[in-house]
């Protein structure tokens, strides 16, 4: 299975709120560190803020931030939010399948207890599972305070 770029970026923005919890993030201080386009991170963040997983807050003192704690967002739950319209395969679209061993194939059985599995495992996994204690995470999304640049020049 290979993830779309969206739900990638879905969860570095998620990581991002994790990692600088204490403080409004925006969107182009994610496109930087994650090394990311503003424009699709639009549409990813629209995304989770529609899931409920962030929230967002306009204008200039705006950004966003967390809509749960971390321990409260499942990677599973992420992943299905992202990817749930895209089948594995043709024959999981009723409307779009044309494969002729649909009645007779069970390939269609094994990949779904495939991805039954996949879900199960990311179940497991939390946002907070992710970024706590993950010092070298940290050192990589962690933004500077609004207005002290001076403080992470170091970073570059």
């Amino acid at each position: 299975m290979r993830l779309t770029t969206r739900t990638n970026l879905a969860m570095r923005v998620l990581m991002v709120c994790a990692v600088n919890s204490g403080r409004l993030v925006r969107k182009f201080e994610i496109a930087q560190s994650c090394n990311a386009s503003e424009n699709h991170l639009a549409q990813v963040i629209n995304l989770l803020s529609t899931h409920g997983f962030i929230h967002t807050i306009r204008g200039r003192a705006g950004g966003l931030k967390l809509a749960r704690s971390p321990e409260e967002i499942s990677v599973g739950d992420v992943m299905r939010a992202f990817e749930r319209g895209l089948p594995v395969t043709e024959c999981f679209s009723p409307e779009t399948n044309t494969c002729p061993l649909i009645e007779a194939c069970l390939f269609r059985d094994a990949l779904r207890e495939a991805l039954n599995a996949f879900y199960r495992v990311l179940d497991g996994y939390t946002l907070a599972s992710l970024t706590q204690d993950n010092v070298p995470l940290a050192q990589i999304l962690q933004l500077c305070a609004p207005r002290m640049t001076s403080a992470c020049g170091a970073r570059g």
